[in-house]
């Protein structure tokens, strides 16, 4: 079970404003490779630019405080933002996790066509995403 950094995700008012500022001042590039096909019917439909560095993927989403109510999970990862992690094993982590005593959402992929993604807490209320890409 390998864990690899994938990408940061910020939640935004306003998502032409913030990727200016990403473009515009810190020289970032849109991102073309790689990019997830969203899930947009599923409870979660806000606007998503997706800026690079070359290397790691910022995912600049805006803020959408009642996606958790609308997809019946306890973590909403477009609430706050997130780190986001990939692995080649979501089923050892959940039970990486379990073991661990770590409570997860799980949704599946409700948000992202092709991703399996699970999002849970870390001890100051941060949000973590861990997902696998299906192959």
């Amino acid at each position: 079970m390998k864990l690899t950094l994938h990408h940061i995700n910020l939640s935004t008012e306003n998502v032409g404003k913030i990727d200016n500022f990403y473009r515009s001042v810190l020289g970032l590039s849109e991102e073309s490779a790689g990019l997830p096909t969203l899930e947009k019917k599923k409870g979660y439909a806000g606007d998503v630019a997706f800026v690079s560095d070359g290397h790691i993927q910022m995912n600049l989403a805006q803020k959408d405080l009642l996606a958790g109510f609308r997809t019946g999970h306890i973590v909403n990862p477009v609430s706050q933002g997130h780190i986001a992690y990939r692995t080649d094993d979501i089923d050892a982590f959940k039970e990486h996790l379990e073991v661990e005593g770590v409570p997860y959402s799980d949704w599946g992929n409700a948000a992202v066509v092709g991703w399996r993604q699970i999002f849970f807490f870390d001890p100051d209320g941060n949000v973590i995403e861990v997902h696998q890409a299906d192959e």
